[in-house]
């Protein structure tokens, strides 16, 4: 048994179909453990279907596909599967869970951006804590916070911006240009540092 309310839920759901429709999404996968959990994720599950029915009928409703899945099996689905899956709709301990296993896929939590948005006021961060032992070692990936400022940039409207810090982002990772945590997973890349990474985004923004 654990807390959930239905006002919460409701207004996190809302949220999330907007911002699908808003960025042309086209599928949210409610993440739960209904099958156990009855009258918490359970319920989770059933309102945030009962909001999901408001949208029917509005632009681009018609083109978003909404479903459910059990926890457990979504974290072997988002391992085994992840291209068949856009945006994970998930109770707080979930989403905690499978936020850090997506991170694995991609390189770790130092390209992990993380954002907590109310309706007035929005928090743009990394999700990953403080690492005081790296303080000072010019080590650290920095991606974490830019995506970071990439969402901020998304929040409020600033896409050119975005899209420029993106696609820097992309072309210096496509020339072998990481920190040391993605370069040890790639073959022959030899690690820059933290300053250098960024001095690498800043030349190639166009």
């Amino acid at each position: 048994v654990k807390p959930i309310s239905r006002k919460g839920t409701e207004r996190f759901v809302r949220w999330v179909i907007n911002y699908a429709l808003a960025h042309r999404r086209k599928k949210i996968t409610i993440v739960h453990k209904g099958n156990i959990m009855k009258y918490t994720e359970g319920a989770f599950r059933a309102w945030a279907y009962e909001v999901a029915k408001g949208f029917t009928e509005t632009s681009y409703g018609k083109d978003l596909v909404i479903n459910d899945i059990i926890a457990d099996n979504m974290f072997m689905q988002v391992i085994l599967r992840p291209e068949e899956y856009d945006i994970l709709l998930c109770p707080n301990l979930n989403g905690d869970y499978l936020s850090d296993c997506c991170a694995a896929l991609i390189g770790g939590l130092g390209v992990a951006p993380g954002a907590n948005i109310g309706d007035e006021v929005a928090i743009f961060e990394p999700t990953h804590g403080s690492a005081p032992k790296y303080a000072n070692k010019d080590v650290v990936n920095p991606l974490s916070f830019i995506l970071s400022a990439c969402m901020l940039f998304d929040h409020i409207g600033l896409n050119r911006a975005r899209e420029l810090i993106e696609k820097s982002i992309e072309k210096t990772l496509s020339e072998g240009i990481m920190t040391y945590d993605l370069a040890r997973h790639a073959d022959g890349v030899k690690p820059v540092r933290c300053s250098e990474f960024g001095k690498a985004l800043l030349e190639r923004m166009e």
